[in-house]
């Protein structure tokens, strides 16, 4: 049961990296490689903030103001500078590689000793339930700070998915939603597409670099190696969501990469426990996303060719 816990809480926080990329990717059609940067750059500054004696929330929210930076940085480059989208998020993910390490003053910062968010869950749980006894579910012992860490995140995704989904019908977000459909009809309108795009790939990055904090919390440190493939975990949690709900409405679509998150997290987790080698977890993660890509246009293909032989 703990490993089961331990998979949802991370899938959860990482729908957060999720919902970043899918603003990135699907919403602005933008490759931005950014996140495994931005992710570490939460992390560290999380990391770095607390072990100082600084507040967690405040920790927190630093480290998602530390991404938004990092993301308007690469629209700038894209949009101002007319650099090409791809190489102006490998130029400020290879920058953030540097300023991560400036930022811990090493390559990894332990916050086993320290306040954390999921010190907080676990007082807050302990106090709730009367004492750090165990919990049984279904025959299952849990402990506390699981069940409050993954109490406390689920809350705070579903926070954000809110938030998310109401920014996006406000003016300022269907605007940056036409302009990932319709640059040049955004432009006729009187509306910067360059500005939308900068503001978006903020957004998006705060969000993920949110996702590298908490996971940084959660796992008790931090270090300058943990944002490597993320963009692809993020990319396959987005294909899983959309294959999960077969639309592409916003509010589903929301929903929908969080779901895709928490299952990636739950099949890793299960190919982990049948024995899969930690070290092939990358190379597995790359030929999953590929699968996904490649595997709806075979099976629109195959029901094309069946209805057409139908029809003959």
């Amino acid at each position: 049961m703990s490993l089961l816990i331990g998979a949802l809480t991370i899938g959860f926080i990482l729908s957060l990296l999720a919902l970043g990329v899918f603003i990135s990717f699907r919403i602005f059609s933008f490759p931005d490689i950014t996140a495994d940067g931005s992710s570490t750059l939460g992390a560290a500054m999380a990391a770095a903030l607390i072990v100082k004696g600084v507040n967690p929330l405040a920790a927190t929210a630093a480290g998602f103001v530390a991404g938004f930076v990092a993301g308007s940085v690469t629209g700038v480059l894209a949009a101002k500078c007319k650099i090409n989208g791809l190489l102006a998020g490998i130029l400020v993910m290879t920058g953030l590689y540097s300023v991560n390490l400036h930022i811990m003053g090493r390559s990894n910062v332990p916050l086993l000793s320290s306040t954390t968010l999921s010190t907080y869950a676990q007082s807050v749980g302990t106090t709730i339930l009367g004492g750090p006894k165990p919990l049984n579910i279904l025959g299952w012992d849990v402990t506390v700070i699981d069940a409050s860490t993954l109490l406390l995140v689920f809350l705070a995704i579903a926070l954000v998915g809110a938030g998310l989904y109401w920014f996006f019908q406000t003016n300022l977000g269907t605007a940056m939603r036409a302009t990932g459909d319709n640059a040049q009809m955004i432009r006729a309108l009187g509306v910067s597409d360059e500005n939308m795009i900068i503001l978006g790939l903020a957004v998006s990055n705060g969000l993920i670099a949110l996702a590298g904090a908490l996971l940084a919390q959660y796992e008790g440190f931090a270090d300058v190696q943990m944002g490597i493939g993320m963009v692809v975990w993020g990319l396959a949690s987005v294909i899983i969501g959309e294959a999960l709900v077969g639309t592409r409405q916003l509010g589903l679509t929301i929903c929908g990469a969080v779901m895709g998150s928490v299952l990636f997290r739950l099949l890793v987790a299960i190919a982990l426990r049948l024995g899969l080698n930690p070290n092939d977890l990358k190379l597995i993660t790359a030929v999953f996303v590929f699968v996904a890509l490649v595997l709806p246009n075979l099976v629109h293909k195959f029901r094309s060719r069946k209805a057409g032989a139908a029809y003959a």
